[in-house]
């Protein structure tokens, strides 16, 4: 039997490994840690979380609580670990990142089909390989890989991570605990703001100083993982429509809406630290230090981690990928993560399962699992390989690009909760034969 070389042990490397095992195809997990980290990198374990615990809305009504339930359905790795390890946080799904990464790690270790080699790769291996090595490829293999597109490169952008604070070192006489709109239960500390603290934040964070990064400029950055410095410079209220949106969340001591909310979300099991909601950033230390602790509730905030930017890398995926995740030019090598343009961990976990998938299925001469563009699943693999797709961007899963209803639906939660449904039959039909 045919093995495959999987480069990279995060979350798509780690759920491509787990689907073509689990089907009987041996796996070479080549992962460069310990020997060599990126600088997000803080553990040995596999499918590490470095920006954030959340994974965002577990609600059938969203796109990517479809897109974890049709994991689940598909007996994924990352949605067993990420269900076993959960954390309240009220609608979301967020889980504790170190036992999270370690279930992971223990179960792919222990399989038998499962060879773990640890090892910086710098070119692409021979015979059939998987490149998961997320965006923080290594230079001497993003270089390959540039080597790669028609037009020889690759885009590049920068992601961010939030920082931590100690629970023991926020201020409760100031900040509460809530979930927006009573939604879940009350997992969230709030931090109120005033117009007057709202607005010399701003003035402050506005002109604090920023680390040197090569090459970073407002206009490369990713909507959806803005650094909040760059957030309050494109306008007053810009944060207070972002992630210090008051609505939904009283505060207590008054019964009134603030006039902004800082919120922070539980980062462990135990509850000691908390990750500062929406605030990625590329800022000095000592100015997150100084300007952060502006924030009501935060003035005396121990941080743990602050936070920290870094090199994203991903395709020109319609020009070099199609929907299976395979290289146009070069069949036997396939991609999965967010070096694709699939954003976010959910994302680049549901690439390395549809790629482990259907390389197993190739690889025991059946007939492929071709997911259709009604599911979640479907929708990203076709997204990325579409080619009529102009300046392709990273994409988080969204319902605008899962195949419309052929019927009318009154209510926009109705409509999504009938693609869900429609999307969950489809996968239940095809989990039977892959």
């Amino acid at each position: 039997m045919t093995t495959v070389k999987v480069i990279g042990a995060g979350l798509a490397g780690s759920e491509a490994a787990w689907q073509l095992a689990k089907r009987g195809i041996p796996v070479e997990l080549i992962e460069m840690k310990p020997k060599k980290r990126t600088p997000a990198h803080v553990s040995n374990t596999f499918a590490e979380l470095v920006c954030s615990n959340s994974l965002r809305s577990d609600e059938l009504a969203n796109a990517v609580g479809l897109l974890k339930e049709e994991m689940r359905r598909l007996d994924s790795i990352v949605m067993w670990s990420a269900d076993k390890n959960r954390l309240p946080a009220g609608g979301a799904l967020a889980v504790d990142r170190e036992r999270f990464a370690q279930d992971i790690t223990d179960k792919l270790k222990s399989h038998p089909l499962v060879t773990v080699i640890e090892e910086e790769i710098t070119d692409i291996p021979d015979g059939r390989v998987i490149i998961a090595t997320g965006p923080l490829t290594s230079d001497a293999l993003a270089q390959k890989l540039r080597e790669l597109s028609p037009d020889e490169k690759c885009l590049n952008f920068f992601d961010a991570a939030a920082p931590i604070v100690t629970l023991d070192s926020i201020d409760m006489e100031k900040a509460y605990f809530a979930s927006r709109y009573n939604k879940g239960t009350p997992d969230y500390i709030n931090c109120p703001m005033s117009e007057e603290e709202y607005k010399a934040f701003r003035d402050e964070l506005v002109n604090a100083q920023e680390a040197e990064i090569h090459g970073f400029e407002d206009g490369n950055v990713f909507e959806g993982c803005m650094p909040i410095e760059v957030m309050a410079r494109r306008g007053e209220d810009t944060m207070r429509f972002g992630p210090l949106k008051p609505v939904g969340l009283p505060d207590p001591r008054t019964g009134k809406e603030p006039y902004a909310v800082v919120q922070l979300r539980r980062d462990n099991s135990e509850g000691t630290i908390y990750n500062i909601v929406g605030f990625q950033t590329h800022l000095k230390f000592p100015e997150q230090k100084r300007v952060f602790s502006m924030i009501p509730g935060l003035e005396n905030a121990e941080f743990v981690r602050y936070g920290v930017m870094h090199r994203n890398t991903y395709l020109n995926s319609p020009m070099m990928l199609d929907r299976y995740y395979r290289l146009k030019a070069d069949p036997r090598v396939s991609f999965a993560g967010q070096m694709t343009g699939v954003e976010g961990y959910v994302e680049s976990a549901a690439s390395g399962l549809l790629v482990g998938i259907e390389t197993a299925l190739e690889l025991l001469g059946k007939p492929a699992a071709d997911f259709p563009v009604e599911t979640a699943i479907g929708a990203l693999a076709q997204y990325i390989s579409n080619e009529s797709v102009v300046n392709f961007q990273p994409m988080n899963i969204n319902f605008g690009i899962v195949a419309a209803l052929g019927y009318k639906v009154k209510g926009k939660r109705n409509k999504n909760m009938e693609i869900s449904k429609r999307a969950l039959e489809i996968i239940d039909k095809m989990g039977s034969r892959i």
